[in-house]
């Protein structure tokens, strides 16, 4: 039979959240290659590295096709019926002898980049009906929901940076060169940055790292990790004492600006100077060059959300823009209106987020949006009485790797009476599993971004066929759903697809006047330009009568632990901080399977001062050995002047060195886990979410 011809297939990159567009040549089942997709008017033909890996996954021998079984000599592949029925024959029993919270799930990043998961996983945890959920949301952006609930009536209302209009763009914490912008979907960001200085505007970055944007920026400032809040308060504190506060329109529906000068009355630039590392006239000039910019907005993302005040950072990052009345205004932030309205849809029926329904049994942490903190989940597990943690459901996630305290975690699962897990991979934490499901991904998958169209600097919408068909023996991530809910409900469950779904809503969506459908986005296979993002306030506001109330009570709360920072006593046992760092060629520890993902020199380095090293006689390359309350690590030493003094750095996703996995490339590759450093005891207490960014650490020279 002769071999067809070569074709292209045109989708977006689900790896991160840039949505960049790809243009894939192919083959048969075979992949040639991985380009930039032109035409896509969102991505506009940038494409990262990370793009080869979807080839790279799909190719990956390591990677579960089919469902296994551990058993005392191994893991032995069963079919899907058998699978299916004894998952929940397990947890049906462990249901009625510990009762439904005996059952935790814990769902993992990448589920938020594929449409399958993401409207069959509410029905699914719905039938386990246990209030032990957690995320990755709360090692990750929960102080940005947070926020945004408590000022905007919705968890998704986040405000998004106007990059292509704005003239003044200040970064907290975020290194968007590399990540291409998160919670700020921005491909191509490039060359959006630089249009920014092109038409005269000006861009500041303020970070513990020189990082790859700060490179680019017209200014950077070093600041100490953690102290962010201070600084943001600071300049609150400058914007009412120079009477620089202009909310144009938007006092006509903001309540508190009296409050808020209250509030940030005791944050002087004098008082936080010494504790943030910045110069008391240095924040009072950043504050009145951001107050007199034509146009600006403030964006701060992983180092801010992962820090002891990572709610109060968010928040006063929206004050800051709605004090200069650069909220919801064209080149300030705006709010996105995607096809798929999400947003609209929950806030419409009353359904924008929930705080505090609940608390963990443990340490009391507060629920947020129907999940605990992931910080919480071993103790729960490990931590005998009614509502202990007897079985886990695992899908698309590593917490072993990616939560607080892995060792903790990796003992806790160990311990489990029953663990299932959805996923491709045999790794860190899905050896514990008694079964694994996999899933189609990637490459198998339809794909429309559910999520990131939410966060996106400009409306578009672009629906992509799978490029090749599941085999017999696959099965896609939202039957193996349908199927456990159905099994553990013992009721009927539609069998409808994504892209029936997706049709659904979009004919009752935002652009159905526009003639937005299925068959038009299956039409324009490039996607489809729904236009730049627009003022909304106050209609798009959930709150009631449409009010945004400045100063939330939990906030104004939360602001007497921040005045006791004023009074931070000098480090101790460990006197340096630690922070983590994005790698352009990785994203999370699932990626480290792909050769082209990992090859090349170590990536895993710790980047310290070279006046540190100095202190401590270290040489670049020498083996140290980096200690916190709950661990400690052997690293390779990488001196550098791009982080501050005090600041030593490690990237986030390594430590592929447990027993037992099967992803070779990762094993050859391993590096060390930052996260066998980082401490469950260090939170955002307003949040729950997880502090990894400033974890006091100490270094000695191995003999």
């Amino acid at each position: 039979m002769p071999m067809s011809t070569a074709a292209t297939h045109y989708r977006t990159c689900n790896l991160c959240e840039a949505m960049c567009g790809l243009k894939i040549e192919y083959q048969d089942r075979r992949v040639l290659s991985i380009r930039g997709d032109k035409e896509d008017p969102f991505s506009r033909g940038h494409i990262c590295p990370k793009a080869v890996a979807l080839q790279d996954i799909y190719e990956d021998k390591d990677r579960l096709q089919q469902p296994v079984r551990r058993t005392a000599g191994g893991w032995e592949t069963i079919s899907w019926e058998a699978a299916y029925d004894e998952v929940a024959t397990r947890l049906r029993q462990i249901n009625e002898q510990y009762g439904p919270n005996s059952i935790g799930s814990y769902l993992g990043n990448p589920n938020v980049h594929n449409i399958g998961s993401l409207l069959n996983i509410p029905n699914f945890l719905r039938s386990l009906n246990s209030r032990n959920r957690f995320s990755a949301s709360s090692a990750d952006q929960l102080p940005h929901h947070f926020a945004a609930l408590q000022l905007f009536g919705h968890s998704f209302l986040i405000p998004i940076p106007d990059l292509d209009h704005t003239d003044h763009l200040l970064i907290l914490g975020a290194n968007p060169l590399v990540s291409n912008g998160s919670l700020m979907t921005a491909p191509d960001i490039g060359k959006r940055l630089k249009a920014i200085q092109k038409r005269g505007g000006k861009i500041i970055v303020i970070d513990p790292r020189r990082t790859e944007t700060a490179e680019k920026a017209d200014v950077h400032h070093f600041i100490r990790p953690g102290t962010d809040a201070l600084l943001l308060m600071a300049m609150v504190n400058t914007l009412y004492k120079e009477r620089l506060v202009k909310p144009e329109r938007l006092v006509d529906f903001t309540n508190g600006f009296g409050k808020m000068e209250i509030v940030a009355d005791p944050f002087t630039p004098e008082k936080v100077a010494s504790l943030v590392g910045i110069p008391a006239q240095q924040i009072r000039a950043l504050t009145r060059e951001f107050a007199k910019a034509k146009t600006a907005v403030c964006y701060g993302r992983m180092g801010l959300s992962t820090q002891a005040f990572g709610g109060l950072c968010q928040w006063l990052i929206i004050v800051l823009n709605l004090l200069t009345g650069n909220l919801d205004r064209r080149g300030g932030a705006l709010f996105t209106l995607p096809a798929f309205d999400h947003v609209g849809m929950q806030g419409a029926a009353g359904r924008g987020g929930s705080y505090a329904r609940w608390h963990s049994r443990v340490s009391g942490m507060p629920e947020s949006n129907g999940e605990l903190p992931v910080a919480a989940m071993a103790e729960e597990i490990l931590t005998p009485g009614e509502g202990q943690i007897k079985a886990m459901v695992t899908m698309a996630g590593n917490p072993v790797l990616s939560t607080p305290n892995g060792p903790q975690v990796d003992k806790a699962l160990a311990q489990l009476e029953f663990m299932v897990a959805i996923d491709i991979y045999i790794n860190e934490t899905t050896r514990h599993a008694d079964i694994i499901l996999p899933p189609t991904t990637g490459l198998e998958c339809e794909h429309y971004d559910l999520i990131f169209h939410i966060f996106a600097i400009r409306n578009t919408a672009k629906y992509s066929p799978a490029l090749f068909e599941k085999t017999a023996a696959q099965r896609h991530d939202w039957k193996i759903l349908q199927n456990l809910t159905r099994r553990l409900t013992d009721k009927p469950v539609p069998e409808q697809s994504p892209a029936a779904l997706l049709a659904m809503v979009l004919e009752g969506g935002p652009y159905r006047e526009e003639g937005l459908t299925m068959d038009k986005l299956r039409e324009e296979p490039h996607g489809v330009d729904l236009g730049p993002l627009q003022p909304c306030l106050p209609e798009r506001l959930f709150t009631p009568k449409k009010q945004i109330w400045l100063v939330p009570e939990l906030m104004e709360q939360d602001v007497q632990r921040l005045k006791a920072r004023l009074d931070a006593k000098a480090p101790g046992d460990f006197p340096f901080l630690l922070i983590g760092r994005r790698l352009l060629r990785s994203n999370n520890s699932w990626m480290h399977n792909a050769y082209r993902l990992v090859k090349g020199p170590n990536q895993c380095t710790l980047l310290l001062h070279p006046r540190d090293a100095e202190g401590l006689q270290v040489e670049n390359g020498q083996q140290l050995c980096i200690s916190s309350r709950v661990g400690s690590l052997k690293v390779e030493a990488e001196i550098s002047d791009e982080v501050m003094e005090g600041v030593v750095s490690l990237p986030h996703g390594f430590g592929h060195s447990y027993e037992g996995t099967q992803m070779e490339i990762a094993a050859q590759h391993s590096g060390q886990s930052i996260n066998d450093l980082t401490d469950e005891r260090l939170l955002d207490q307003l949040t729950g979410n997880a502090a990894f960014n400033g974890v006091p650490v100490r270094l000695d020279i191995l003999e």
